[in-house]
């Protein structure tokens, strides 16, 4: 079973990697990923003094999967519950990434979100949400009809919306690249790009597609696959993923006017998808949606791409949380319809009633979430998951977001485990 598994992980990547030798390396610290949550760790320890750290990056170039599809929007941490890890770093995550992006040159654009209630039933989930808010320390605001008018002319709620002054948009790939170039120019870390994690060989030694890895610390940021890579060590068992695909629509450059900067309903709160919103890029762009279709590859930007012997479990997975739980099932039924073009449409249309459907194009926009669901008791985990093996690896598991705004936050966390343990180590 765990060699089927890290072979359909890296069959993709052993067929791009072009061998010129067995590489044999070794490092303190190995990142299997070099997303942003790989990459903010690895910024977070050569601030504290550390060196000698490699990241592995399975693919060519950076940004290839989650950390350069997603939506580009820097939450300010409304939607979490109270203590949750997500709510515990988003703010700090936010204050961070905004300061980064000012300091490097990165295109960010503050903003503001609107979150607006489509009828009278959806007014009580936004006040249960503001109050949510204030519980996490955000800075938010319950204002009227005339005042969302100022904020967002062409969008409307019933009575109430929300206004989020801390939200922001943003470049992601200028962000990889930015902070890929600052650890790189320390000389004290390492990118290895087209080299993917294989498998666990023996105490603290890894295979990689290019060869064999010894580390002291192992730090699993693999993203949307750090499920499989966390059983080659034992660690993350109860869990299981499922991927859903994220497709875009864009409005027509002539009709962008209609949307300032983020125009959001209010979620379902038994899912971990905030349902179909509006994006104004930094570009000028404006982007709606995205969908979040269960799906059967962990790469699958199309229906049919990246389909294999694990597609199977996929399948299984989403059939038996379809009959299990209901509201997964609400979720599969409403996402599926949203490919038909007039239901996405009667969905943006809620925010902005002043949309037509030749405002609409299609967007080559895609990305994949991957989501765990505890089992055991066959619920989505709506928290980000963080384990560990013995004093020799930590596992992060289920970075989703907002992963993104909160990565160097959460670094800081992560970091603080590994060196607190190695300080207690050498007392």
């Amino acid at each position: 079973m765990k060699r089927s598994i890290y072979l359909i992980y890296t069959r993709f990547a052993r067929k791009r990697t072009r061998r010129v030798g067995v590489m044999k390396k070794s490092c303190d610290f190995l990142v299997v990923g070099g997303g942003i949550v790989g990459l903010a760790i690895t910024n977070e320890l050569l601030l504290r003094g550390c060196n000698n750290i490699i990241v592995l990056e399975k693919e060519k170039s950076l940004g290839a999967h989650s950390s350069g599809r997603n939506s580009g929007v820097l939450h300010a941490g409304i939607y979490y519950t109270p203590d949750s890890l997500k709510a515990r770093y988003c703010i700090e995550g936010n204050r961070l990434m905004r300061d980064f992006c000012r300091e490097n040159g990165v295109a960010i654009s503050e903003c503001g979100k609107v979150i607006v209630a489509d009828s009278e039933e959806k007014l009580e989930g936004l006040q249960a949400l503001q109050q949510r808010a204030q519980r996490n320390g955000v800075e938010s605001y319950l204002i009227d009809e005339k005042e969302l008018a100022e904020i967002e002319p062409h969008a409307a709620t019933f009575e109430k919306a929300i206004y989020s002054p801390a939200t922001s948009v943003f470049d992601p790939m200028g962000v990889l690249e930015a902070l890929s170039s600052r650890i790189k120019k320390t000389g004290k870390a390492s990118v290895l790009f087209d080299t993917a994690f294989v498998r666990k060989k023996n105490d603290r030694v890894v295979f990689t597609s290019a060869g064999e890895i010894g580390y002291g610390k192992l730090i699993n940021a693999a993203g949307l696959h750090a499920d499989v890579v966390a059983r080659q060590f034992e660690v993350g068992l109860r869990y299981r993923a499922i991927p859903f695909m994220g497709s875009y629509r864009e409005l027509t450059k002539k009709s962008t006017y209609l949307v300032r900067g983020n125009i959001y309903p209010v979620p379902d709160p038994r899912m971990p998808f905030l349902g179909v919103h509006f994006t104004r890029s930094t570009s000028g762009r404006v982007f709606i949606g995205p969908t979040a279709v269960p799906v059967l590859g962990r790469e699958s930007y199309g229906f049919l791409e990246d389909l294999g012997l694990e597609s199977f479990r996929f399948l299984y997975r989403n059939a038996s949380m379809f009959v299990s739980d209901s509201g997964f099932r609400v979720n599969a039924l409403s996402e599926v319809k949203k490919h038909l073009g007039s239901h996405f449409y009667s969905e943006a249309r809620k925010l902005v009633p002043g949309l037509l459907p030749r405002h609409l194009v299609s967007s080559a926009k895609t990305g994949i979430r991957s989501q765990l669901v505890d089992w055991k008791e066959k619920k989505l985990v709506m928290d980000y998951v963080v384990c560990k093996e013995e004093e020799d690896t930590i596992h992060v598991l289920n970075a989703i977001s907002p992963a993104f705004t909160s990565s160097m936050s959460f670094a800081k966390h992560v970091a603080d485990i590994l060196l607190e343990e190695e300080a207690h180590q050498a007392q």
